[in-house]
């Protein structure tokens, strides 16, 4: 098929090591879905400021939609425009997966079992208004109406009363419409991956100068795939001698303290396990760096998307098999403060590191079932352990359960200090 190969040659030929602006970017972006459109779906979540369009393109053996057992995954990078280096990468990694696919055995799999989305940029009028390009600051980090899309998310710590923008509410609407089980954001500035929790109050420990998650053993693993992966950032010396990284990770918390983040409101109110990683010590380094960094972070982009298939997954049905939607699926010792729900089609996906848990699935109105499962280290076969619950009763319905968007962790006064707090007092306002 001479007209394939010659396409195939085109799209991947197309993309340099160069910083592509725009137009550049959306015709990359149509140009592979043109040359593979049973493997990606391209399109756009929403509007910048100005109009730009924030594209996602998808990849995966069933691209279009969601299939029951298939993880979704995300990349978003240069939600702060002036950081570009994520956005490179991940145009990237688009170009390695779609010319892998079918020839490389693992991508093969990965993508066979996977629904990847990735959004190269989410901040598009920050990139174009960054006119003067430097390893530092430049108001090109804050979208069009001048705020940091990164302080711009609900907190489940205080009320950050932020005016939500476009391409925040976009990101909100696309977390809320897709299964999305593990995700990290892109960034430059640093060499860390950075985990949950990035704000924090006593009931998280965050006293001790650590805001921990009740999944913090899960983020850690996490971070350190990536960080141990990347040709350097494990080494943790950072980008200058006042600040060191051990293993290249670090609790959001303990680093900086910020409210309104992406990565908290994926974890809390998304479902989705999200960490942040610093790619570079310059935020916007001359193009002729881009495939020293496309080396450094290529293996370290695939084996962090394999962590999908971490821990366990499975539906919940009725007697008759029809889903149950919002039935509340969690392991036993780790409750989230928003409850973890089922899919509209009755599916859990909960990200655990190897080991025996408790899985509690509950239906308002019936005895919840307990299942003991012993969770293998899965993530080289692209497939969580399978674990589905069956009520005994016909065609449950429960109502739509929404988490409130108020700060969720609250402040405690002990009336004894015999009374020590732990994570799993956690109070609903």
């Amino acid at each position: 098929d001479v007209m394939g190969i010659l396409c195939l040659v085109s799209v991947s030929a197309a993309l340099d090591f160069t910083y592509h602006h725009t137009k550049e970017l959306e015709e990359y972006l149509k140009g592979v879905h043109a040359a593979y459109p049973s493997l990606t779906h391209l399109h756009s979540i929403g509007r910048s400021v100005e109009g730009r369009n924030l594209w996602v393109l998808v990849l995966g053996r069933f691209p279009t939609h969601h299939k029951i057992g298939i993880p979704e995954f995300k990349y978003v990078a240069n939600m702060h425009g002036d950081e570009t280096v994520g956005r490179e990468m991940l145009l990237h990694l688009i170009d390695f997966l779609v010319t892998s696919y079918r020839r490389d055995p693992v991508i093969t799999q990965l993508l066979n079992n996977t629904r990847i989305h990735i959004m190269p940029t989410m901040n598009p009028d920050g990139f174009e208004a960054t006119k003067d390009p430097n390893c530092y600051y430049s108001k090109g980090r804050y979208n069009k109406n001048g705020e940091d899309l990164n302080r711009n998310f609900p907190d489940a710590f205080e009320n950050n009363n932020a005016s939500i923008q476009p391409e925040t509410r976009a990101v909100m609407n696309w977390i809320k419409n897709e299964t999305f089980v593990l995700s990290a954001n892109l960034h430059g500035g640093a060499l860390v991956a950075s985990y949950t929790f990035d704000n924090g109050n006593s009931v998280t420990g965050s006293s001790e100068g650590y805001s921990k998650s009740p999944d913090d053993d899960v983020f850690i693993h996490l971070a350190k795939t990536y960080s141990s992966n990347h040709a350097s950032m494990y080494k943790g010396t950072g980008c200058d001698n006042r600040q060191t990284f051990p293993e290249g990770i670090t609790n959001g918390y303990s680093w900086y303290q910020l409210e309104g983040g992406m990565q908290d409101y994926n974890y809390v109110w998304g479902q989705c396990f999200e960490i942040t990683l610093e790619l570079s010590c310059c935020k916007y380094p001359p193009a002729d760096q881009l495939e020293k960094f496309w080396k450094d972070n290529r293996v370290a982009l695939i084996e962090y998307i394999k962590q999908v298939h971490l821990g366990v997954k499975g539906q919940v049905t009725d007697k008759n098999g029809n889903p149950i939607p919002n039935a509340i699926v969690e392991a036993k010792g780790r409750p989230h403060i928003c409850p973890y729900r089922t899919n509209e089609q009755g599916e859990y996906f909960l990200l655990l590191l190897p080991g025996t848990y408790v899985i509690n699935a509950t239906v308002p109105g019936f005895e919840p079932m307990l299942k003991t499962v012993v969770i293998p280290d899965n993530t080289g076969n692209f497939s969580a352990l399978k674990q589905d619950f069956t009520f005994p009763e016909v065609s449950i319905r429960p109502r739509v359960a929404s988490c409130p968007k108020t700060p969720l962790y609250q402040e405690f006064t002990w009336a004894s200090a015999a009374v020590k707090p732990t994570l799993h007092v956690l109070v609903l306002m």
